[in-house]
């Protein structure tokens, strides 16, 4: 129900830059997106390297901005110097050795967990159709969350990971693809028609799928490190993260399925 109640702040703002901002505009309201949740990510899982967690933060965001380079090999310029430049603050900083494997795998962890995969939402909006497909994740993310929820709570009885979410039902999941299925179909009577009744099929329970992964993902995140919720951005309801986990695990999919399967 936490994220059902948070969208209500979340969605406005994200439909009205999917609709009316430039792509680098929309590409500001990704960074900035990527900079609360990686901060959330390592506030998590690094709690007392919080100087190195904040830089982390900023220059793992900011690659979000490489992606508008004419030439495609920046992006991975910058990923490789970003991930060089930890390694060497790893090396120098001479501390606590023993911590400094687990440290470092964290520190560039958050840099595939959030800027990589989000950033892939800048991707969609490039492409052709891409405010479509934008709002297409979110039809189906949210349509599936939604009735995941109602399934759940009136029908779920066998536990889907009792011990990552001891809440979700496999009735409420399969409840959740039907409701993404659902959302997928009226996203192509309404303002995607472009879409065929198999991609419609295929995007549902590709993307329904991933975000239910993804919600599970950073359930285990928090579990492991022993966190309610990944913030308090969102006084009473939770982080970022804890409102974009579904969006990180299915935007990559969509983007890749756009640009291999319907351009």
């Amino acid at each position: 129900m936490k994220r059902l109640a948070t969208a209500v702040v979340l969605l406005p703002l994200l439909i009205i830059f999917t609709l009316k901002a430039s792509a680098f505009l929309f590409a500001v309201l990704v960074f900035v997106l990527s900079l609360l949740g990686l901060d959330e990510f390592y506030r998590m899982a690094l709690p007392q390297r919080r100087p190195e967690g904040q830089l982390a933060a900023l220059v793992g965001a900011s690659g979000v901005f490489s992606l508008f380079a004419a030439n495609p090999t920046i992006p991975f310029m910058l990923l490789t110097l970003s991930v060089l430049a930890f390694c060497l603050i790893e090396l120098f900083r001479l501390k606590e050795i023993p911590q400094a494997a687990a440290d470092s795998a964290l520190l560039l962890m958050g840099f595939l967990y959030v800027p990589l995969l989000l950033s892939h939402l800048v991707l969609l909006r490039l492409l052709p159709h891409g405010i479509s497909w934008l709002f297409l994740i979110m039809v189906i993310v949210m349509s599936g969350d939604s009735a995941a929820y109602y399934v759940g709570s009136a029908m779920g009885k066998t536990k889907l990971y009792p011990q990552v979410s001891p809440k979700k039902s496999v009735e409420g999941s399969l409840g959740g693809l039907a409701g993404s299925l659902v959302g997928a179909l009226i996203s192509k009577f309404t303002y995607f028609p472009e879409l065929s009744f198999l991609d419609c099929l295929a995007t549902a329970l590709l993307l329904g799928v991933l975000g239910q992964l993804g919600d599970l993902f950073e359930s285990l995140l928090k579990r492991s490190c022993g966190v309610k919720d990944s913030g308090t951005i969102f006084p009473g309801h939770g982080g970022v993260l804890d409102r974009l986990d579904s969006i990180l695990f299915a935007a990559p999919a969509a983007y890749y399925y756009a640009y291999f399967l319907l351009r």
